[in-house]
């Protein structure tokens, strides 16, 4: 089931002050708050739970990626975090046997979700990177992903480019995390396979990671709202 609101707003910022005036600010208006590296690694466990105290059910983008053991240990770390997250990720690339140790450590206490392949990488790069010339990065992706739904995932972080493929391979109840996400007329920053929000909901996209389009805004409230009654209206 698609959340009510799919907007999860990344928020990509060392700043612990401002990353929970941005939280508490956007409560009302999005669906998630993705807390990532940049912030995680800067603050921890302590600033993890101010952002989560504000409210909204959090994504804790980590991707991890490692032996099946030292991932499993990680998960098992990450469940403890209060309140615990709503999502949390690893790397697809990892393999079938990581992945399955982190979804028995993690054992459905949050969502766990596979990265494919990352909206910054086009062909050229992946191809770069050893990966087979004979397919695509949505190939690559669509592959991902039917590992991760072996293993026991419960959805994929995917580029809007890979959405229909992954639909269409994994089923309507795998949940998709997308971003790469740019509304109209907004620069693509350092993505390379990005989409509007209206297009990628409409190829399938479960929860849309918005960051910069909204936290840089000058009024991110009113930037995340105007992307909210767009959907409305889509």
């Amino acid at each position: 089931m698609k959340p009510s609101n799919p907007i999860c707003v990344a928020l990509d910022t060392p700043e612990i002050d401002k990353a929970r005036a941005l939280a508490k600010a956007l409560a009302p208006h999005a669906g998630y708050l993705k807390i990532g590296m940049e912030f995680f690694y800067a603050h921890g466990a302590r600033g993890y739970e101010a952002v989560a105290a504000q409210g909204l059910p959090i994504f804790l983008d980590l991707k991890l990626h490692d032996i099946p053991n030292t991932v499993a240990s990680a998960m098992k770390a990450l469940m403890q975090l209060s309140p615990r997250p709503a999502i949390v990720n690893l790397h697809a690339q990892g393999g079938l046997d990581m992945m399955k140790a982190a979804a028995d450590a993690v054992a459905g206490r949050s969502k766990l979700i596979a990265v494919t392949i990352l909206t910054s990488l086009s062909n050229m790069d992946i191809w770069a990177a050893g990966f087979d010339r004979a397919l695509e990065t949505e190939g690559h992706a669509i592959a991902l992903a039917k590992l991760a739904k072996l293993a026991g995932l419960d959805g994929v972080v995917c580029s809007p480019h890979d959405l229909a493929g992954i639909r269409a391979a994994a089923g309507a109840d795998f949940l998709t995390v997308v971003p790469g996400i740019r509304p109209a007329a907004t620069s693509a920053g350092d993505q390379k396979r990005i989409a509007t929000p209206r297009s990628a909901m409409a190829s399938g996209a479960d929860i849309l990671v918005i960051g910069r389009a909204v936290t840089s805004a000058a009024d991110p409230v009113a930037a995340a709202q105007k992307i909210l009654g767009e959907l409305s209206h889509g």
